[in-house]
């Protein structure tokens, strides 16, 4: 046909005026070109030629600032006319094809109308975001034109008598609403702006968010367009391909999101609730403060839900419109043309443009990008509302911790566990909660329009299938019901088993030393057995829950089908039962995630009702200084300079936190008193019960003066100073502090910040920091002061040690200090800051008598006198009150003396007395500590030890740099590091070796068979419903025969051959029962193919059963035997390897990592294999259909390539930042609840609140961009879904042509998998970024495995060795090398010795001289490269390790006990009688204590002996030494960390229990081995001296006389 504008029609001038030049309805078309025209016209000279000169814009970061109103609702509007164009232009196409030539004025308007309204969009975007009002003005004129053509048409459109009948006029008539509207919004825009005919037009001023270069979380700022699909995260995402994304990448949150933002918006509708309960005692209600916070933005997200369900229907119903019309004829009814004729050219109804399958199919593409756009929105709405919940309700919890009264925390109604569950579980319960929230009420609308649907297509058998799954989703409550209970059982045996492990590890040098790793390996392995059977119980249900999911589709579809067949006599149709089939895909989502959210519904009401109960519980007093509100660090919240890194700040801006204005903090007492700091008048005060811990206090503290308070334990010397901090309840009396204002002070005392108290409690506390942020706390840096303060708390010796010095991070998540250096940082924080009043509460309780004098003289006498600081000092070392002004005595919780120490001495000589006496006796126990090895020499001794190796380890591990580096920075939590790795295969098959390689091969085949039979069941569908396409009765069978052509005959057999090939094992069954059905029917029968079906169904919901169980199940193996590798690799290692490997780093492996491959890399390898062979099913089963569209598919795999390429690294780093944030939060929260007196005295609640907040917003940054990251991809996975769904479409309807009887069938079969892509595509990518970031567990464990294990066997055979070896106890050293790596030097060089049986003897030498290598390479546990060790004629390094070690005895300098029972630490094996261990202990003088405890030898050993003191717990290992009944006893320093009474046991027994055996002593006191009758001197690996005690000692310059002279 000719192409013409107004069509050359044959008797028609298409170009006659006669009647008006508006009555001809090609001109008007062609007059709704001119606005068109126009726009273009203007408009691409400005874009893409005068773009350069932006000079007005203005200078912010970001190029987003959206200036105009109306800019969401010009959007929206700007759509909606695209859609409407896209209709339009159909229609003419439509309504074209209809007419005996081309008609151009049909739809070429609407193609330049959609053209322009394109234009516009990018036009108006690039124009808002430059700031150039004056330009919009093209806009404006343009929709003044359009509206008045649009109108034009309308009104002739009218004058014709056209109504809403004819879908013209109903495009026509919404233009013109939509002209309109877009009208409107310019007119907004001028009236606003001011821009066009105002002489002074508004100047605005960008966001504060936008002014910020910090903020880079950019979705509340784009265009619509952007929001929609997150073309905002492209830069983000792209470049963490080629850098790692950290935290100053992602910056920080916009001011709306902030987690103080939130909390005042919660706070406020918190406090308008309790305002309005009249009952005080009832608490406000929390779900009505979230609905009154955050209601607004659920609602939003429910709005975009429900769209999304209604607009998910329009899948099936397209379906069903493409395959029903695919064989309407599409000749034109030439006769029947002029029946609806109009202005010369043919007007359509909806109805017959639906009829059209290319306009369906378009229809289905466009409803596809809607309906998952406003999915993903509802998504991202309740996403980021969740994340702003949690971050109010985190500010909240931390607010009320601040604020709790301290009788709470020390009564236990408050522990810190449950605050932690608090912060950790309940307020993730309610963000998960708020999450799926959306589903409650969608859910029920979308199962009711599904079942509406069904019926509406299948009539009464629609409601079989829908019962079907009705009466099965109980049942998937059920499971998940069970699934939960079974979880925690499951976590019950993992805390146990971790419990268990951690003492191993913790005592392995002890079980390495005494052979008997093996025994308490069983233990573990005991206890991860039922650990094991636990998550046997929860691989079953799991596996229930994933089989349910997939077959109660099967169960349904298969219910309805067989069902209809036999009740209906009309034949089904293709469209019908494709259509059936994607609306039962679409039922069983939401039936599936019902149980899930009924059972986070239930969580979440049990989570309000605790969080409701904390928020209620007791306060401390309300003290007007007390301010504890958030709102004093807005200010400062907003000047404050973010630097991207939550562990290193600025120092300058570190401490500018405390520069806000401070309350102030207590009562002013009348001025005559200034010489008086703090003054209590009748005080009583209670710790919460009725009765008061102290009484009748009348005590005053005086201005710049040392007061000490001094009492027997328990008198209430710490609660006094916690009464005047006001912590304690008070029941009546006041505390006065003096405001101190003195104008004749000079400006620096001035300064000092007077409402705060420098206190050190007596429980050091200290925070997750370096060493000199606890100093600082917060107190701005000052270089001389701090090393004041560290040489009077002499840190200096401590910290040198430390490997990173004062920058080293100590606390929980640091190294792990002793109590004194923990007791000696806590003082020095309050000495170093620079208030007028130190408050110490018994600091020397830690200390050693050198640190504590040297605290006393140089740190409170001078530091702090010095100063003119007043200074409150707890202590019961009586020997230091000479140096007190005032001294304050108590007794039994009131003051029995207040003054001055002549005082006291003048007016209660019997207290003066007494004091005296203890004073003596103090005197005497100094003597003797003198004498001893000072403690702290002890403590920094084991820090040496600990940091030795790890130097050591950086020496030889250069090698494995690479692999130490991934280590290291996997367990390190202070640093945030990111790997770009690629999905790790080799780890994927070292997973699954360890399932098994059957039940590998059984997932596998088990998978392809089950995917193979459901696409069987579909493909069998199409060939039952298509056999037959006229629906026509089949009573007589035997009629159609006679009609059976050649050509059925080949159909036929290719259904059979297709068949055949699709699913291999059910072929010859197939074959047979369709041959038979053929040669007695001709054709497939309207029953006949049903019991194929129901064959079909039953085998793919037993393979779904199978399936599910062997993922699971393989998991399950894998766990098995993954961890018990591991386990036997790292107990069995070298104790070289646990030296060289930091505790933690093991422990990960055993808790973090184990439970990922337990519970996490099962389900995701399950989903991930599921969604992947899905996918390639669906791609397949299209590609039969449409071979051509495997052209399209090349594109389309290329552009999916990419995108999870790119997704995969991001959504790794944003998962790595969300982890690692977390933890730091979690321990912020613990740290203040611990440290609550500390934190309040000192006044820095504003600091530490402001810590929490920068904390929370820097984890819900990290979490909001993972959450974008993931819409990102799903965004773009659903995007290519819907272009392959229109390309499966469009290729089916153009290879169509003609009836062709099978075809109908074969397109609904393509259609419908076509949909189930859209579904699945960003599931496999999700699953490949999960499963690589889990793979890392197995990573981390398969990198232990290669650990060396000892040498167990030996040279020499166990039958070859002795019963009762050795039986003298000689040892001869022959030229002993030793070293404790192959890459280290030598710790002892050339050592010779003879040690003669029964003999005692000594070895001595100084710190690090090789003592203790010796006692190791006894038991073979260094490396002897030369020489030997001979004891009873047997070189050891021959024994089998076994053998060995359990034939002699050691005891350590540190006592080991493991919890179970006393008969276990004594006697693991079991081999020894009641008599024998009865006798052990009164041998340790432990009998009758023992005795004394209920169960005796089976009494419980806690933890680590926690409930036997020090002494007690060294003279248990005492006795399991002589239980072993070993001719060779080795004391490692046995006595280094005990009391002299239990030291003075220990070497009575020795010299009579162990006379006749050989006991070499390692000694720490020179003066324990005085009596031995050999002393072996170390100095640097070598042997120097060697002979008998007196006879070293007469011997001046030997080094042992000066060691004795030294007393080292």
């Amino acid at each position: 046909m000719a192409l013409s504008f107004c069509g050359n029609n044959k008797g028609s001038n298409a170009y006659s005026v006669e009647n008006g030049v508006l009555n001809n309805g090609c001109f008007v078309d062609a007059l709704n070109l001119v606005p068109h025209v126009f726009l273009l016209f203007i408009t691409f000279p400005i874009l893409f030629i005068g773009w350069g000169s932006q000079s007005s814009k203005v200078q912010i970061h970001h190029n987003t600032w959206l200036h105009f109103p109306g800019h969401n609702l010009r959007w929206i509007l700007t759509f909606t006319l695209l859609f409407v164009h896209v209709c339009e232009i159909a229609e003419g196409i439509v309504s074209n094809t209809r007419m005996e030539s081309n008609h151009l004025h049909l739809f070429m308007p609407a193609l330049m109308g959609f053209i322009a309204a394109t234009t516009s969009v990018v036009y108006y975007h690039n124009i808002e975001t430059a700031n150039f009002p004056k330009l919009l003005l093209a806009l404006f004129i343009y929709w003044i034109l359009a509206f008045i053509t649009k109108m034009i048409k309308l009104w002739k459109f009218a004058e014709e008598s056209l109504g809403v009948k004819e879908l013209r006029f109903c495009i026509t008539a919404l233009l013109v609403v939509l002209y309109g509207l877009l009208m409107a919004v310019e007119i907004n825009v001028i009236r606003v702006r001011k821009y066009v005919f105002f002489a002074n037009p508004q100047r605005v001023k960008p966001p504060e968010d936008l002014q910020d270069l910090g903020v880079r979380f950019l979705q509340p700022f784009v265009n619509l367009l952007s929001k929609a699909t997150y073309w905002w995260m492209n830069p983000l995402i792209i470049g963490a391909h080629k850098r790692p994304i950290e935290l100053k990448k992602i910056g920080k949150l916009p001011i709306a999101m902030r987690a103080l933002t939130n909390y005042m918006r919660l706070k406020d509708s918190y406090e308008e609730q309790r305002q309005k309960t009249e009952d005080p005692e009832k608490s406000p209600s929390i779900w009505k403060s979230m609905y009154r916070a955050f209601g607004g933005s659920i609602l939003l997200s429910s709005t975009f839900r429900y769209m999304a369900d209604l607009l998910g229907f329009a899948g099936p119903l397209c379906i069903s419109g493409i395959v029903g019309n695919l064989h309407s004829s599409t000749e034109i009814d030439r006769t029947n043309k002029t029946a609806n004729m109009t202005f010369g050219v043919f007007f359509m109804s909806s109805n017959e443009l639906l009829k059209n399958t290319s306009v369906l199919a378009v229809l289905l593409f466009l409803a596809l990008v809607l309906q998952r756009t406003f999915l993903q929105a509802s998504y991202y709405v309740t996403i980021e509302t969740g994340i702003n919940l949690r971050g109010a309700l985190l500010a909240m919890i931390y607010n009320k911790i601040l604020r709790l009264s301290t009788s709470n925390m020390s009564m236990g109604e408050m522990t810190l566990g449950q605050i932690n569950n608090l912060v950790a579980i309940e307020t993730n319960q309610l963000m998960w909660f708020l999450f799926l929230c959306p589903n409650l009420w969608a859910m029920p609308v979308q199962i009711i329009m599904g079942v509406i649907l069904l019926y509406y297509l299948l009539g009464n058998s629609a409601l079989i299938g829908a019962g079907v799954i009705l009466l099965l989703a109980p049942v998937q409550y059920l499971i998940a019901t069970k699934l939960a209970d079974t979880q925690k059982s499951t976590l019950d045996y993992s805390t146990d088993r971790l419990k268990k492990t951690t003492e191993i590890l913790k005592g392995i040098k002890l079980l390495k030393l005494y052979a008997w790793e093996n025994i308490f390996c069983d233990r573990v392995e005991e206890t991860r057995g039922k650990e094991l059977t636990s998550l046997k119980t929860f691989a079953l249900y799991t596996s229930m829950s994933i089989f349910l999911n997939a077959a109660i589709p099967i169960a349904a579809v298969l219910a309805t089908f067989v069902t209809h067949a036999y009740i209906e006599e009309v034949r089904l149709s293709p469209d019908k039962a494709f259509a059936s089939l994607a609306l039962f895909h679409i039922l069983v989502t939401p039936l599936f995630l019902l149980s899930t959210v009924v059972r986070f519904a239930v969580k979440a009401l049990v989570s309000v009702q605790k969080l409701s109960e904390f928020l209620q519980s007791d306060e401390i007093g309300d003290d007007s200084w007390r301010n504890g509100e958030m709102s004093m660090c807005l200010e400062f919240g907003k000047k404050y300079k973010y630097h991207g890194d939550t562990k290193v700040i600025n120092r300058k801006d570190r401490y500018r936190m405390d520069n806000y204005e401070q309350p102030m903090r207590r009562q002013l007492r009348p001025t005559e008193t200034e010489d008086v700091a703090v003054e209590v008048n009748d005080g009583f005060f209670t710790w919460g019960s009725n009765l008061s811990t102290l009484t009748d206090i009348n005590i005053r503290i005086p201005t710049g003066q040392l007061t000490m308070i001094v009492g027997q334990v328990g008198c209430g010397k710490s609660s006094l100073l916690l009464a005047m901090l006001g912590e304690m309840q008070t029941i009546s009396g006041k505390v006065y502090w003096s405001n101190g204002h003195d104008t004749g002070q000079s400006h620096e005392e001035r300064s000092k910040n007077r409402y705060s108290v420098a206190y050190a409690a007596q429980k050091s506390w200290l925070l997750n920091a370096t060493v000199e942020e606890n100093i600082t706390f917060g107190s701005p840096f000052n270089k001389q002061r701090y090393k004041a303060v560290i040489d009077t708390c002499s840190l200096q010796p401590d910290i040198d040690l430390l490997p990173f010095g004062d920058q080293t991070e100590i606390g929980e998540r640091g190294i792990n200090l002793s109590g004194g250096q923990r007791q000696r940082i806590c003082v020095a924080r309050a000495l170093y800051q620079n208030t007028n009043i130190v408050f110490l509460d018994d600091p020397f309780s830690a200390l050693d008598i050198h640190l504590s004098d040297h605290l006393m003289q140089e740190g409170i006498l001078k530091f702090l006198q010095d100063d003119k600081r007043t200074v409150v000092l707890v202590t019961h070392k009586l020997q230091y009150l000479i140096h007190a002004d005032w001294i304050i005595a108590m007794k039994d919780g009131s003051v029995l003396r207040e003054g001055t120490l002549k005082d006291i001495q003048t007016h209660d000589v019997e207290l003066y007395e007494h004091w005296k006496t203890l004073m003596n006796r103090q005197d005497q126990e100094l003597e003797k500590e003198t004498e001893m090895e000072s403690q702290t020499t002890l403590e920094r001794k084991t820090l040496r030890r600990a940091f030795y190796s790890r130097e050591a380890k950086n020496h030889i591990d250069d090698e494995d740099e690479e692999e130490e580096v991934e280590e290291d920075d996997d367990d390190n939590m202070s640093t945030t590091t990111s790997r770009r790795s690629k999905i790790q295969w080799k780890m994927c098959c070292r997973y699954l070796s360890s399932g098994g390689f059957l039940m590998v091969f059984l997932m596998v085949s088990s998978k392809l068979a089950k995917h193979s039979v459901m696409v069987a069941i579909d493909y069998w569908l199409a060939a039952w419903t298509s056999s037959n396409p006229h629906n026509q009765s089949l009573a007589d069978p035997f009629l159609n025969a006679t009609n059976y052509t050649q050509n059925d005959d080949t159909q036929i057999a290719q259904v059979t051959c297709h068949c055949c090939f699709l699913f291999e094992m059910l072929s010859f069954i197939l074959y047979i029962i369709v041959i038979l059905k053929l040669s007695f029917l001709g054709v497939l029968q309207h029953r006949s193919c049903v019991p194929v079906f129901i064959i079909l169904c039953g085998a793919a919901i037993a393979l779904c059963l199978i399936t599910s169980l062997t993922v699971e199940f393989l998991g399950v193996a894998a766990a098995t035997n993954l961890h018990h590798n591991l386990l036997n690799k790292i107990i069995h290692a070298p104790i070289r390897f646990f030296d060289v490997t930091p505790l933690g780093q093991i422990l990960n492996r055993f808790s973090a990592d184990t439970n990922i491959i337990d519970q996490h890399i099962p389900p995701t390898l399950e989903s991930l294999t599921r969604s992947t062979l899905l996918c390639l099913s669906a791609i397949g089963v299209i590609a039969f259909v449409t071979p051509t569209f495997l052209i399209a598919l090349v594109p389309l795999a290329v552009a999916f390539y990419f995108i999870q390429k790119y997704f995969r690294v991001a959504s790794k780093d944003l998962q790595d930042l969300d982890d690692s944030t977390q933890l730091p939060l979690l321990c912020h929260f613990s740290e203040t609840a611990e440290g609550l007196t500390t934190i309040r005295a000192f006044r820095h609640e504003a600091r530490f609140k402001q810590r929490m907040l920068e904390l929370t917003d820097t984890n819900n940054t990290a979490y909001l961009f993972l959450s974008a990251a993931n819409r990102w991809l799903e965004v773009r996975t659903d995007y290519l879904g819907a272009v392959i769904v229109l390309t499966a479409a469009v290729a089916a309807i153009w290879s169509t042509s003609g009836p062709d009887v099978d075809q109908s069938g074969l397109v609904g079969l393509g259609l419908t998998y076509a949909l189930t892509v859209t579904n699945y595509l960003n599931w496999v990518v999700r699953n490949l970024a999960d499963l690589e970031v889990q793979m890392a567990a197995v990573k981390k464990v398969n990198s232990f495995l290669s650990t060396e294990s000892e040498n167990y066997e030996g040279s020499m055979d166990i039958s070859q060795v002795p019963e009762d070896w050795p039986q003298h106890g000689e040892i001869k050293i022959h030229d002993l090398c030793v070293r404790y790596d192959s890459m280290l030097k030598p710790v002892l060089k050339q050592v010779n010795a003879h040690i003669n049986p029964g003999q005692k003897v000594g070895i001595c030498g100084r710190t690090g001289s090789g003592k203790s290598s010796l006692s190791l390479a006894f038991f073979n546990m260094v490396d002897v490269f030369e020489g030997k060790i001979v004891i009873d004629g047997i070189d050891i390094c021959k024994l089998p390790l076994q053998t060995l070690r359990s034939r002699l005895s050691i005891i350590l300098q540190d006592p080991v006990l493991f919890s179970g029972s006393i008969r276990l630490n004594l006697d693991p094996e079991r081999t020894c009688t009641d008599d024998r261990l009865w006798e052990a202990l009164e041998i340790a003088q432990l009998k009758n204590m023992v005795k004394a405890l209920p169960g005796g030898l089976d009494a419980v050993v806690t933890e680590g002996g926690e409930n036997f003191s020090v002494g007690q717990r060294q003279l248990f290992c005492l006795a399991r030494a002589f239980v072993r009944k070993s001719s060779i006893l080795i004391m490692d320093e046995a006595t280094a960390s005990i009391d002299m009474a239990t030291e003075n046991i220990l070497q009575k027994v020795v010299m009579t229990a162990f006379a006749d055996r050989t006991v070499v002593t390692i000694a720490h006191l020179v003066s324990s081995i005085l009596e031995a009758e050999q002393v072996l001197v170390f100095s640097s690996g070598t042997l120097v001296e060697c002979d008998s005690a007196p006879n070293l000692l007469a011997q001046e310059n030997s080094l042992f006389s000066i060691l004795v002279r030294t007393h080292k």
